[in-house]
């Protein structure tokens, strides 16, 4: 049973759910409403700590860790400046959507929002009188992996507004429940993935609700009977939180290159890669102007992406502060990522230090690429993570940046860079590899490279370049395929 119905030896009557109470989700979606507007999700979703099934069949299931508090006193009509006396206790709640049934109910959110445990609560009540509405933080992880980090100071709409907006036209009752909305950082689980949401007080951090855990099993199939089950690339995109589509979708975004793949790109040089996306019409692959911090290092991984745009005091003012795109990018990275910023090749002030340098480094991230400057680069060199910049600068981020969104397709260095990429540099630049083409590219770049083993034997030899580099007379053809059968190019 949920601590909420265990507590009030009742279930609650109403649960309001607010559509987009943030302004970090604002930002996300594009979007920011003058009012709230609100949803109702069935007392009978209601759970606590346990596991959610996504039924067979079905791809979204959608995790929003939220703020959820509990009206403790009735009342209609109720004035703002007296709304949160009306709430007796704060918890964390999780508003679970299934999105492959969104497009049934128009907006109503009937089926996909109120599936039985689509609304777990808990594991402890806190005792609203000992908290400010305010200076409530909510935390929300994604099998360990902290994915969002906000609190209501970064709401749009006070909950006090949300109180007084409901109970002029309803009564509050004892008992009924606001899932007060949710910040930056809403995505997808899938089964045998963990999503644990925590809601406690800024001022006094003993004062929590616990972690609300919710591990996502595979369930049956729905029966088929109304609307199946349905979602296209749009649907994807606001589930993930990122837009999807080619090799820009989930599954490109989590699968990682393997150890025989990152070895043999770590065997050819970047000038040879760049010369076989060129011969396929890929002249514009290289990241210009970016060059690594630290000469020697080798950076191979698959993209991930942030976008700062040109700073502007209200825009850093909503987007700069908090756990913004460019923290949330960076604190979601996984082994092997790359994490690549459009900076519009601007290096008059840093898109990354030291401590975001380490935080990526204990991820696991094979590096990051940025065409704008580095600060602390001493430090950042230090952290051991191959870090490729435009240059090197003293300013914090605010002074040229504001950090916009993250894991879309970004210009870094003049080339299109898409989530799933493949970045490879080393001490001559870098160069991006669409996902797609990545087995022909490499393989050829290693033929490549095999025969300038070759060439380079003989003009070491004292050959004259002349129809041997590039190898194109018949004489030069055969005594390369001579060479060839008896130094073979190596399997991969």
């Amino acid at each position: 049973m949920d601590p909420v119905t265990t507590h009030l030896g009742h279930r609650p009557g109403k649960i309001f759910a607010v559509h987009l109470s943030y302004a970090s989700r604002a930002a996300q979606r594009g979007r920011t409403p003058r009012y709230p507007s609100y949803f109702f999700k069935a007392p009978s979703s209601l759970a606590g700590s346990g596991t959610l099934e996504r039924p067979a069949g079905c791809e979204l299931i959608g995790f929003e860790g939220e703020v959820c508090v509990i009206i403790g006193t009735a009342g209609r009509n109720i004035a703002q400046a007296d709304a949160w006396s009306h709430v007796g206790w704060v918890t964390a709640g999780n508003d679970f959507g299934l999105h492959d049934m969104r497009y049934a109910d128009k907006g109503s959110n009937v089926r996909s929002k109120s599936g039985d445990g689509f609304c777990p609560v808990g594991p402890g009540l806190i005792d609203a009188a000992t908290v400010r509405e305010d200076r409530i933080g909510v935390r929300t992880w994604l099998d360990g992996d902290l994915v969002s980090d906000d609190s209501t100071a970064g709401m749009i709409f006070p909950i006090s507004q949300m109180i007084a907006d409901l109970s002029r036209l309803l009564t509050l009752e004892v008992g009924d429940m606001i899932m007060t909305g949710v910040p930056a950082g809403a995505s997808v689980a899938e089964p045998g993935q963990v999503v644990e949401v925590e809601v406690f007080s800024l001022d006094d951090p003993s004062l929590t609700s616990g972690r609300l855990r919710t591990q996502i099993v595979e369930g049956p199939a729905l029966a088929e009977v109304g609307n199946p089950p349905k979602v296209d690339d749009t649907q994807r995109s606001d589930a993930w939180g990122f837009p999807v589509g080619t090799v820009k979708d989930a599954a490109a975004r989590k699968e990682p290159l393997s150890e025989d793949v990152r070895r043999r790109l770590g065997n050819v040089g970047v000038g040879t890669l760049s010369v076989q996306l060129r011969k396929r019409g890929f002249n514009e692959a290289i990241l210009d102007g970016v060059a690594p911090l630290r000469r020697g290092d080798r950076l191979i991984g698959p993209a991930r992406t942030l976008r700062y745009v040109p700073y502007r005091k209200d825009l850093f003012a909503a987007k700069g502060g908090g756990f913004n795109h460019q923290k949330q990018v960076v604190d979601s990275l996984r082994e092997g990522e790359v994490l690549v910023m459009e900076a519009r090749g601007c290096v008059e002030a840093g898109t990354l230090g030291d401590i975001l340098a380490l935080r990526a480094k204990t991820l696991g991230a094979a590096g990051i690429v940025t065409d704008g400057a580095a600060r602390d680069s001493a430090e950042v060199e230090n952290v051991g993570l191959p870090v490729f910049t435009g240059g090197r600068h003293p300013a914090v981020l605010g002074r040229r940046h504001v950090p916009w969104e993250h894991d879309v397709t970004v210009s870094c260095g003049g080339a299109t860079v898409c989530v799933g990429d493949v970045i490879v540099g080393d001490d001559d630049g870098a160069v991006v590899i669409p996902r797609d083409l990545l087995d022909e590219v490499l393989a050829d770049a290693e033929a490549q490279e095999h025969r300038e083993r070759f060439i380079a034997e003989q003009v070491g030899a004292g050959a004259s370049l002349d129809g041997l580099f590039p190898v194109s007379t018949d004489e030069w053809k055969a005594r390369y395929e001579e060479w060839l059968a008896a130094n073979p190019l190596p399997t991969p």
